[in-house]
């Protein structure tokens, strides 16, 4: 079963983010950047599949790519993943930020080449949190889709997932192939060792153009502007129970 993992270099997520003086988005000179966390977790889940780790058979997964779409330096992100147990690396270059659709139409024009098994991917970027490319890859793929997976078993060509609802845990079966986002519970992402990071410098990563698929990524969304939040104001310290219940009331909230 070969499996495609999709990952984004972001903005650390030790780092706060901060906001550029002209308000058109923000500031990553000289700012760490990393894998985004919960892509981290679906290329950890992808070489437990491979690997028998947990409760998956050993080889279950027999090849790991990884793709990622952004600038140059991104082949870091890709040489994290590729240290960690993937096989291979594509990145699609461009110094746009593109919108959701638009690396939704990538990533099927990917698969349309790579033909894997399973997408597996994080739930959302930690830098847009928009929560859509998994779900609008599937529909342009026509393939199940399961969201916000907190356990994933494959067997039979069938993959069974327990998600987090509100309400609690969902199971759902789907037919491979299919699409996997993943949530924070699902797992925790490895450590790469220094042999395995030596070892991924020799892996193969494929430098493509965003013009070589073909696909139209134009914008449809226009940034008015960007801001940072409002500052919280400093909290204050009552004496007792009646002396909450008078601030509270003097504040409008009761």
């Amino acid at each position: 079963m070969k499996v495609l993992v999709p990952v984004k270099r972001v903005i650390d997520y030790n780092v706060k983010a901060r906001v550029k003086a002209d308000q058109t988005g923000v500031d990553l000179a000289n700012v760490k950047m990393s894998m985004n966390p919960f892509d981290e977790i679906a290329v950890e889940e992808a070489v437990r599949l491979k690997e028998g780790k947990e409760h998956h058979a050993a080889g279950t997964a027999t090849e790991i790519v990884v793709v990622s779409i952004g600038v140059t330096q991104a082949q870091e992100t890709i040489r994290t993943a590729l240290a960690m147990g993937a096989d291979r690396g594509i990145l699609i270059q461009s110094d746009a930020d593109l919108e959701p659709l638009a690396v939704a139409k990538l990533l099927a024009a990917v698969v349309a080449e790579e033909k894997p098994d399973l997408v597996l991917m994080g739930k959302q970027s930690i830098d847009g949190d928009n929560n859509a490319v998994g779900q609008m890859l599937a529909a342009l793929l026509d393939w199940p889709q399961a969201t916000f997976a907190a356990k994933i078993e494959i067997a039979g060509g069938t993959a069974n997932v327990t998600r987090e609802v509100d309400g609690g845990n969902q199971t759902l079966s789907a037919a491979l192939p299919a699409v996997i986002t993943v949530d924070l519970r699902l797992n925790t992402p490895r450590y790469a060792s220094l042999p395995n990071i030596m070892k991924a410098k020799k892996k193969e990563i494929a430098m493509k153009a965003v013009a070589d698929y073909g696909v139209d990524t134009a914008d449809r969304l226009t940034v008015v502007k960007v801001t940072a939040p409002p500052t919280r104001s400093a909290g204050i310290k009552v004496a007792d129970a009646a002396e909450l219940v008078s601030k509270l009331k003097t504040a409008g909230a009761l």
